[in-house]
């Protein structure tokens, strides 16, 4: 007789459960087998009260999630998407301590009013679905900082998404809707920078629009809009003619900002008072944006046809089901000698790491010095008991052992400093589990220079004296993903890189002066960067992916310059 193993605990759910973790992620075919005998989750998962991040994705037979979520009174991240969910449950409203919420690509028709009680809530993303209508009440979010509600099915945005209660929210992401009006409220927004309703139904913008203060980058590309003149100025240019045509009034809903009687009133010489005021204006903007072009950070992409890459990357089939997307490119122009730039280079890591990056979960970045680089690449798997690798200021392990290690060190970790969570390489630990191979990159001579999303090599370690960078972000979810970190991390050098020629730092002892001196600087009076394309190729050398192409790093930063 067969035993009744849909109601085994889940090894993974066990094993949180005895080591007190912090942290659940449960993705792909595996677990969604599980999900098939358990016709759901199991319902040992919602006694891990200690959670503060879940994520359950890419599991299409999941279709619901019980109300018992609400046990997980700590949770602060809850990751649902890429499933087949039909409902949230309400009770999703008691988890009080909840930032991060993602229920993008499933397939929900509706949201419970509930999703307004999550008063901590910061970001939500329930995009790709099939929702009708926002919940009233969204302006009782008051730390909401981006929502994404694109390829979705509606057909306006809830009056009270404008409200001045949100003043964090910078991020609006609407596009593939149906929506047929944007409030004139919007100015209400003082946070907002992003806003996007392409592809929609609008046929009037407001001139409102324009008295958003911090707005840096708006699209509404695809909407047949019933002034002709602004509909050629939003499919082809910026941001700023966009909102100064608005401000000016424009033809259509934007009305002119003069006043009654202006139009008229000459001074002393018969000159029009207003254009006189106008001419004042035009030269203050000047000055402003003479002043901007000076704040503005530069970035220069280079085409392999102008400067042919000295790195190549192969990738082998067998990362397809282990971690199959990888995006490169070279960075020059980065100064790390001069004061804590290296310092603050590495912390901005950590803390992409965290944040888009989801702890790693969602993708993983390798930073190399390129002059230690061996080419041709080789992005590969192998198994745990054959991958060698010598981890950043470590020496050489097999990965078994060193996954082994960093297993005993957290145990360690929290029995000495008594609580559950732990620090550093310890916490991403989880991310391996069940896996029979590990993904690696893989030098010309045969070492692993990567192994993510656990650690670098030691080999390719970057320091003062790098003049050169090797980037690599790799991803189990999306090609896209991996772009979009790559995109935040190459705007976030270049931040980093004006802050640095800003400041003037010393660069340190005579023996780092000495080293660096070498280092061939293109333009040491200037904090542009230079990226260099990298060519990912399958191992018959067919192309996978080229980084940046045309439609990568479009910023939505506005005082970012990229010259292709």
């Amino acid at each position: 007789a067969q035993e009744n193993t849909s109601l085994d605990v889940w090894p993974e759910i066990e094993k949180a459960e005895k080591e007190n973790r912090r942290e659940l992620v449960l993705q792909g075919s595996a677990v969604d087998k599980k999900i098939q005998s358990c016709s759901g989750i199991h319902p040992r998962l919602y006694c891990l009260a200690l959670l503060n991040y879940l994520e359950i994705s890419q599991c299409p037979s999941l279709h619901e999630v019980n109300e018992s979520i609400r046990q997980l009174s700590h949770l602060q991240s809850l990751i649902l998407c890429r499933n087949k969910l039909t409902s949230v449950p309400k009770s999703i409203g008691e988890l009080k301590a909840i930032k991060v919420l993602d229920l993008s690509v499933n397939q929900l028709h509706v949201l419970p009013e509930d999703i307004c009680e999550l008063r901590e809530l910061n970001t939500l993303n329930i995009s790709c679905n099939n929702i009708t209508a926002l919940p009233e009440g969204l302006s009782k979010c008051v730390k909401l900082a981006s929502i994404n509600v694109s390829k979705n099915a509606l057909s306006r945005l809830p009056e009270d998404l404008w409200s001045s209660k949100l003043e964090l929210l910078s991020s609006i992401i609407a596009s593939e809707n149906a929506i047929e009006d944007l409030s004139s409220e919007v100015h209400n927004l003082s946070a907002l920078k992003v806003l996007d309703l392409s592809s929609n139904k609008l046929q009037e913008l407001p001139s409102e629009l324009a008295n958003c203060p911090k707005l840096k980058e708006i699209n509404f590309k695809g909407n047949k809009l019933k002034d002709k003149r602004l509909e050629k100025m939003v499919n082809g240019c910026q941001t700023k003619s966009v909102l100064d045509y608005l401000r000016a009034g424009g033809r259509g809903k934007g009305k002119g900002k003069q006043q009654d009687g202006e139009a008229g009133e000459k001074d002393d010489t018969g000159c029009n008072v207003s254009m006189k005021k106008s001419a004042g204006k035009r030269k203050g903007k000047k000055e402003v944006e003479e002043v901007d072009e000076l704040n503005r950070m530069v970035v220069r992409v280079l085409q392999l046809s102008e400067a042919p890459s000295v790195v190549m990357v192969k990738v082998s089939p067998g990362v397809k089901d282990v971690r199959p997307y990888i995006v490169c490119c070279i960075v020059k122009g980065m100064n790390l000698r001069q004061g804590n730039a290296l310092k603050r280079f590495l912390t901005a890591q950590t803390k992409l790491h965290d944040d888009i990056c989801a702890r790693r979960t969602t993708a993983t970045i390798a930073t190399h010095d390129l002059a230690l680089v061996k080419a041709p690449l080789l992005y590969d798997v192998r198994p745990p008991d054959t991958l060698k690798i010598v981890p950043l200021g470590r020496k050489e392990i097999k990965a078994a052992q060193l996954l082994k290690q960093l297993q005993q060190e957290a145990d360690e970790q929290r029995k000495q400093k008594k609580r559950q969570n732990v620090s550093g390489l310890h916490k991403y630990l989880q991310l391996l589990d069940g896996k029979d191979l590990y993904p690696c990159l893989v030098d010309a001579e045969d070492h692993v220079i990567s192994f993510p999303p656990i650690t670098n090599s030691e080999r390719t370690k970057i320091k003062k004296t790098t003049c050169e960078l090797f980037l690599e972000v790799t991803s189990s979810t999306s090609l896209q993903v991996c772009k979009d970190v790559m995109d935040t991390l190459i705007t976030k050098m270049a931040e980093l890189n004006k802050l640095t020629f800003e400041q003037k730092e010393g660069v340190g002892s005579d023996e780092e002066a000495d080293a660096v001196s070498d280092c061939p600087a293109e333009n040491p009076t200037s904090h542009e960067l230079a990226i260099l394309q990298v060519k990912v190729m399958d191992v018959d050398g067919n192309l996978k992916v080229v980084y940046p192409s045309k439609t990568d790093l479009i910023s939505e930063n506005g005082n970012l310059t990229v010259i292709r």
